[in-house]
């Protein structure tokens, strides 16, 4: 080891810092010259302030750079390598702490920032958690100590969605909360975003998946099911999701061990119907690696993106960056053991060296605004007077503009139209939407020359109203029907005693017509049941329209999967719920 006992040496070192100090933080009125120089700066200030403490008063290790000029062009990289060597005397030569960023890109911010969060560590080691001496300038950003996805999404949070933290730092586990600050911006991106394979997510469908592909691997692990298997229920039941949980713990109990758990393996389920899919499948499929082996799953599975074995950020930042830098990760073997591991270093790089946006950033926006109708009517003016008909489900627009504060009417084009809708009646997530520029004095001009388009006329006012309608012109719907009154007058079945002939499908949509007849016992061609004469949709504050007729019993349309929240009417008889099979299930 060097040492540098040169009082007049060190004197002079002290003497720069001060000097760059003062260039860096003193302009007039006290203002910062440079953000960036004052971060290298305080990184720099702070390294020799720990190096004090670690090598003992001005005494460095050969290597040491020792760089205080932060306008050289090497400075950055110094800090790092000065960093590094702090590290090798505190941790030992070569080792780091799990969270240890170290250099992974090649463009400065990042790395400072990088630097930064590991030189945090190193003074946790040496200071302990949370104590640092009076000198000590530490960063502007207090998410810097935090995970280096959590950071990424962060940045790519801020850069395309104009969202900021709000966690206080005095949060006391910090990270933990700011993590769940953004946990429903995540998993809205998940699943409003189409996924790799460009299959949209529809959470309380795939759940029911993860509920049919652990029955199939049950039946090939073991003979019998065991004592306590639950097994498929009810599925609009309160605890689906808590049963499906139950049964993942009893199978790899008996399977691999009582209370042995691949890592990864999450032990509680939340309510949310995405993050609940998203746990789920992935003890699932952490299970199955486990038992029946990588790449090998029981036929018919229907878990089918290498995905569902990673965390849940590394899905959202893939999908952040596929819809904003067209990322693929095709190159990474699906079977190799360490896939979650390689899509993480290589989304995370990707990240931190983006491309350049000169040329793409028109494209990746284009990506990120455009979505699809459900249903939205559509009008002339932002203020819903003039309207053009109901632009159908399916229909691709490019949002352009949303209007000022609460309201969640946008400006959208089309191959032929360009129009205000609202955003509740389409696919695009709110993150999505808060993110688009308001109006600024902006008129564009609206048409419609599309089929669908039949106005100008006023707002068509449905039978039952409807919840947009009451957002338009502040009304009241209709009131959906008494299901206490229905309680003493009818008897309530499960979604299951529902028969239900299919007339139509549509795959396009994804719906299918039928016409349904209540029983008195579970489904089957033999009973005599009753016709539905009425639905009402209470997530929509609406009646379900008759489409047509079918053998003498009235035609209603659905969404394939299960939907709840219903009211299903026939002479004695009323159900909330029911299941719609896609044409490859039924």
């Amino acid at each position: 080891m060097r040492r540098q006992e040169n009082s007049l040496y060190w004197l002079i070192v002290c003497g720069c810092i001060l000097l760059i100090g003062a260039r860096v933080m003193a302009a007039p009125g006290g203002q910062i010259i440079d953000p960036f120089q004052e971060l290298v700066f305080d990184t720099r200030a702070d390294i020799e302030l720990l190096a004090e403490q670690v090598f003992g008063g001005p005494n460095r290790p050969p290597g040491w750079t020792g760089n205080v000029s932060v306008e050289s062009p090497s400075v950055v990289a110094d800090l790092w390598v000065d960093n590094e060597l702090l590290a090798d005397q505190v941790f030992g030569t070569g080792v780091r702490p799990p969270d240890w960023f170290g250099a992974t890109v090649i463009n400065a911010p990042t790395l400072v920032r990088n630097v930064r969060h590991d030189l945090e560590a190193t003074a946790n080691a040496v200071y302990e958690v949370g104590v640092r001496p009076a000198e000590w300038r530490g960063s502007p950003t207090p998410y810097v100590v935090c995970s280096r996805i959590t950071q990424n999404l962060l940045s790519m949070f801020s850069q395309f969605y104009n969202l900021q933290p709000e966690t206080p730092e005095s949060a006391l586990n910090y990270c933990g909360t700011l993590e769940a600050e953004f946990e429903d911006d995540v998993l809205e991106i998940i699943f409003t975003a189409p996924d790799e394979r460009g299959v949209q997510l529809v959470p309380a469908d795939l759940i029911i998946g993860v509920r049919a592909d652990l029955d199939r691997l049950t039946d090939q692990l073991l003979p019998t099911r065991p004592d306590g298997y639950i097994g498929e229920r009810e599925r609009g039941s309160e605890t689906y999701y808590a049963d499906i949980l139950l049964d993942l713990e009893t199978i790899a109990n008996a399977t691999i061990g009582a209370g042995v758990r691949p890592p990864g393996w999450a032990a509680a389920i939340p309510n949310n119907s995405g993050q609940a899919y998203l746990l789920l499948r992935r003890n699932l499929e952490l299970l199955a690696d486990a038992t029946v082996g990588i790449g090998t799953r029981p036929g018919e599975w229907q878990g089918v993106s290498a995905l569902d074995r990673c965390e849940v950020n590394v899905r959202g930042l893939v999908t952040l960056a596929r819809i904003n830098y067209q990322f693929t990760f095709d190159q990474i073997d699906v079977n190799a053991p360490d896939y979650c591991v390689q899509v993480y270093n290589l989304v995370n790089g990707f990240v931190e060296n983006p491309p350049v946006l000169d040329v793409a950033e028109e494209d990746a926006e284009v990506r990120r605004f455009t979505a699809e109708s459900d249903y939205a009517f559509s009008y002339l003016d932002v203020a819903a007077t003039q309207y053009m008909g109901t632009m159908p489900p399916g229909i691709s627009f490019r949002a352009v503009y949303r209007n000022y504060g609460e309201s969640t009417m946008m400006f959208v084009t089309g191959q032929d139209f360009a129009l205000y809708i609202d955003r509740r009646f389409t696919t695009m997530a709110e993150t999505v939407f808060r993110s688009l520029p308001t109006f600024n004095g902006a008129e564009p001009v609206a048409f419609c020359e599309a089929y669908w388009c039949n106005g100008p006329g006023p707002t068509p006012t449905p039978t039952g109203s409807g919840p947009l309608l009451q957002v338009l012109f502040n009304t009241t719907p209709v009131a959906p029907p008494d299901t206490t009154q229905l309680q003493t007058q009818k008897q309530l079945i499960p979604w299951n005693y529902i028969r239900v002939t299919y007339v139509s499908d549509n795959a396009a949509t994804r719906t299918a017509q039928v016409a349904l007849e209540l029983c008195a016992q579970p489904a089957d061609a033999t009973l005599t049941c009753e016709p539905a004469n009425f639905v009402f949709d209470n997530s929509t504050g609406t009646n379900k329209p008759v489409i047509s007729q079918f053998n003498g019993l009235s035609v209603f349309e659905f969404r394939y999967g299960y939907t709840q929240n219903l009211v299903i009417e026939a002479e004695t008889r009323y159900a909330t719920d029911i299941w719609i099979s896609d044409p490859t299930i039924r």
